[in-house]
């Protein structure tokens, strides 16, 4: 070892010789007893101020997620009333275009029939014409027959 080393340690072991005599008085004129009791009351404020710490916390803790449920209530909420709202609408224009379908089915099914209708007429009055006009025949040949003209015309 060099000089130098050799004087930090004793100049290091002289330090901690002085400490060691100015804290052996001070040790010695406080009763033990008293200062163990002193550091366990230090000891316990301590867990006290601990414990309301934690207890703050919880419940900050405790509104932070009542704070969470309640936004997430109200998300739920609106996203239901939105949901509600646009069922309602898609049902109305549902219903409302069904009604339009129903009045055109009824007013085609209208159309069909009175178109229906008129052809049948056309075709009753062309066939009592015609009816009409073999009855005509029918009957003027049998006047003919009668009247002996032998059903040739003349």
């Amino acid at each position: 070892m060099n000089q130098e080393e050799q004087a930090k340690k004793i100049v290091m072991a002289a330090g901690e010789e002085a400490l060691k005599l100015t804290a052996e008085p001070a040790e010695q004129a406080t009763d033990p007893l008293a200062e163990l009791l002193n550091r366990a009351q230090r000891a316990y404020a301590a867990y006290m101020e601990a414990q309301k710490e934690v207890a703050t916390a919880y419940k900050e803790r405790e509104q932070q997620i009542e704070k969470a449920y309640k936004e997430a209530e109200q998300q739920s909420n609106k996203a239901y009333d939105k949901a509600t709202e646009q069922a309602s609408m898609i049902a109305e224009k549902a219903e409302q275009q069904a009604e339009e379908a129903y009045q055109k089915a009824k007013e085609k099914a209208k159309e069909v029939y009175q178109g229906s209708a008129r052809q049948a007429a056309k075709v009753r009055e062309e066939t009592l014409t015609q009816a009409w006009k073999v009855c005509k025949e029918a009957t003027a040949q049998a006047w003919r027959i009668f009247q002996g003209d032998g059903g040739e015309k003349r």
